[in-house]
């Protein structure tokens, strides 16, 4: 069995009202993938989400999309990962992350979720933290009154322009993780400085349904 990464994830809500929020960082890296790739993406109702695969790096790795909501995204990675015969190493799931700020994109093998449902419920249904995570900053509002709407609102065109340059930087390492080189993949994605964490403090936990 490989090493490295055989599925990728991109964790967001569906329907066209959700598909530019910031909550759907994941599920537009996935997006960005396929295009590069010239793929494509199907639904597939065993999954509960939209499927495809692409090569990368001579190897064949399969991409989901969950159909349900992100705090049920675990209902389409698990049975997904085994059929497939995966284990949580062989996965990478994309997400947005709160307590990065936007421009800023880091790799992490395991841990937990971070107040991240999706997270949290992969983590739940594969009854396993140790899948690799790729964290998509999209910045802190500052209050958690304001994370709700931050998180449902779309990327504004300059926003655009700094997670498209993040989702170039974190397709280039792909073959990398395929390769099961997690330790250069993240040399490469981290090099270029960045700006500071934002208050490690700040409450960057969702509604639950979402």
């Amino acid at each position: 069995m490989s090493n490295g990464i055989a599925m990728i994830v991109g964790l967001g809500n569906p329907g066209p009202q959700y598909e530019a929020n910031r909550h759907n960082a994941g599920a537009l890296l996935l997006a960005a993938l396929v295009h590069s790739q010239r793929g494509s993406l199907r639904p597939e109702a065993r999954f509960k989400g939209q499927v495809g695969r692409v090569d990368i790096g001579g190897q064949e790795v399969r991409l989901l999309f969950p159909s349900t909501f992100m705090n049920k995204s675990g209902d389409a990675v698990q049975p997904m990962a085994q059929f497939y015969k995966l284990e949580p190493a062989q996965i990478l799931v994309a997400y947005d992350e709160l307590d990065l700020p936007l421009g800023t994109t880091r790799l992490k093998s395991g841990g937990g979720h971070g107040g991240h449902n999706g997270v949290r419920d992969i983590i739940r249904a594969l009854g396993s933290a140790d899948f690799l995570r790729l964290r998509l900053g999209i910045g802190h509002p500052g209050h958690a009154d304001k994370v709700l709407g931050h998180v449902l609102g779309d990327f504004s065109r300059a926003e655009q322009a700094l997670i498209d340059e993040e989702f170039h930087k974190a397709l280039a390492v792909l073959p990398l993780l395929v390769q099961g080189k997690l330790q250069l993949a993240m040399n490469q994605l981290h090099t270029t400085p960045k700006p500071a964490t934002p208050d490690s403090g700040a409450d960057s936990t969702t509604p639950k349904d979402l």
